[in-house]
């Protein structure tokens, strides 16, 4: 395995993106002293993935994946809420006396859980009540509140029962609006998307992220086509839906986000429960990586990818790490799944 730094070598200080400073130059890393947890959201490192591909891939490719696991929340989600909640300040729709209300499938829950306890905003969530014990827990600990919504209406469940509580008390709520709220992809189009610019010295060629609410592929993908238009923009989802890939959306048996636009995107890639579970057991056997469902569909489209070109740089995104999901069906059980699906 090897990181960014290794894999693409430092650029003379004349060569490298005009700013100064090491946050603007190819290497990126975390700032070494902070204010507060804000200021510890973003830049994370990207890996390229080699013992996992070797002999799957055409040599020509390569592979690299996003570390969003090393957010202060745990995931990509800190991204958007902190510029959800930052927008909503600047434009007086946050102030002292509201409370932050969000539906979530746990990972915005978790930041917004996080940064509203930095900013000294009260949070309530509205989740399925099936979401792994691991996110509620974490919910919990940063004193958010938690509604629990019908665990078979999954994440559209939730975002009907939060409109209500919206509806009925409007003056007492602040509603970031991920799904709708376009400062959730803009967050990405300025921080993720300039990242990977960076790590890559612009030699990327296609990228891919898994859909949710769309903010990551939409933000991600408007940035890298202003630098090159021919970057391929590749949305990843489950291939039913009645999948087992919490936080992803089967887009056409759900209700689309607003900020999703699937006529900017160049392509989609199904992914099954099964190819996705398996690949985040191959991750953490091979690499060293223990991620959530989400990465290992991601990874999975990475690979199918990669066998329909013979040269190229992808990029992906690892939304988190595994941790959140170890009392979950991914890991309950799944020696045993293993061993009958591969008789």
């Amino acid at each position: 395995m090897a990181t960014t730094s290794q894999s693409f070598p430092r650029l003379p200080a004349d060569a490298r993106p005009s700013g100064g400073s090491t946050r603007a130059g190819v290497e990126v890393a975390p700032i070494a002293r902070a204010q507060s947890v804000l200021d510890l959201v973003g830049n994370t490192p990207i890996l390229e993935i080699r013992r996992l591909t070797e002999g799957l891939i055409p040599r020509g490719v390569r592979i690299f994946a996003k570390l969003e696991g090393f957010n202060p929340g745990g995931s990509v989600k800190d991204r958007p809420a902190k510029n959800m909640l930052e927008v909503g300040i600047a434009e007086g729709k946050l102030k002292p006396g509201k409370v932050i209300l969000e539906s979530t499938s746990g990972n915005t829950g978790i930041a917004l859980a996080m940064l509203g306890a930095t900013l000294g905003y009260p949070v309530e969530l509205v989740m399925a009540s099936n979401v792994s014990r691991e996110r509620k827990k974490i919910i919990q600990a940063f004193g958010a509140a938690i509604h629990y919504s019908d665990p078979q209406e999954g994440s559209d469940g939730a975002i009907i029962m939060c409109r209500q509580m919206l509806e009925q008390n409007p003056d007492r709520f602040f509603k970031p609006d991920q799904y709708n709220n376009e400062a959730n992809s803009l967050a990405h189009f300025k921080t993720t998307g300039p990242e990977i610019w960076r790590q890559t010295r612009g030699e990327v060629t296609h990228f891919l992220a898994a859909i949710g609410t769309g903010g990551t592929v939409m933000g991600v993908g408007r940035f890298l086509k202003t630098q090159n238009r021919n970057v391929q923009v590749i949305a990843v989802e489950p291939d039913d839906p009645f999948h087992g890939l919490e936080g992803l959306k089967h887009m056409a048996s759900s209700i689309v986000p607003g900020i999703y636009h699937e006529n900017q995107l160049d392509g989609k890639i199904p992914v099954s429960t099964e190819d996705a579970y398996e690949m985040v057991y191959r991750l953490a056997e091979t690499e060293g990586l223990l991620v959530g469902q989400s990465s290992g569909a991601a990874m999975v489209a990475a690979i199918k990818l990669a066998n329909s070109i013979r040269h190229g740089t992808i990029v992906t995104v690892f939304s988190d790490f595994g941790d959140k999901y170890l009392s979950t069906n991914l890991w309950i059980g799944w020696q045993e799944w293993r061993l009958k699906r591969n008789k």
